[in-house]
């Protein structure tokens, strides 16, 4: 079996919302869908906190601070896929990655259920781990 595919993503809550990135319909991967924040591959060399402090720098602009590792159920094999709940971070979040994502928004935890996300089966887990943020 070949290698699983090593993913770290953010899971920025602020003021009780979630912040979520809308991937551009181009994207071969999830095209078209929510998913938490900031995210992406783990380079060679690289911890997973290390991958989603850069991730967050290079695709929303900010310097995160004391990313705690959440639980985060994901269905597709290929994929090892690591969330950090991240709560304190210097700057605006922006998408600085149009060619990823075409929006981002914040949002009601209440309100994720009825989005098309990118890994709908790790929402009851995330969505635990929001709560006591």
């Amino acid at each position: 079996m070949a290698a699983r595919i090593q993913i770290a993503v953010a899971v920025l809550v602020r003021d009780g919302l979630v912040l979520l990135v809308h991937r551009h319909p181009a994207r071969q991967h999830y095209p078209d869908a929510w998913s938490f924040s900031a995210g992406g591959h783990v380079d060679p060399g690289e911890s997973h906190h290390q991958a989603v402090t850069r991730e967050c720098r290079e695709e929303l602009a900010i310097q995160i601070h004391a990313p705690v590792p959440v639980p985060m159920t994901i269905s597709d094999p290929t994929l090892d896929m690591r969330a950090f709940l991240v709560t304190s971070w210097d700057g605006d979040p922006v998408n600085a990655a149009p060619e990823e994502h075409d929006d981002l928004r914040w949002f009601r935890p209440a309100d994720l259920p009825a989005l098309n996300l990118a890994h709908p089966e790790s929402l009851p887990t995330l969505l635990s781990a929001i709560r006591t943020a």
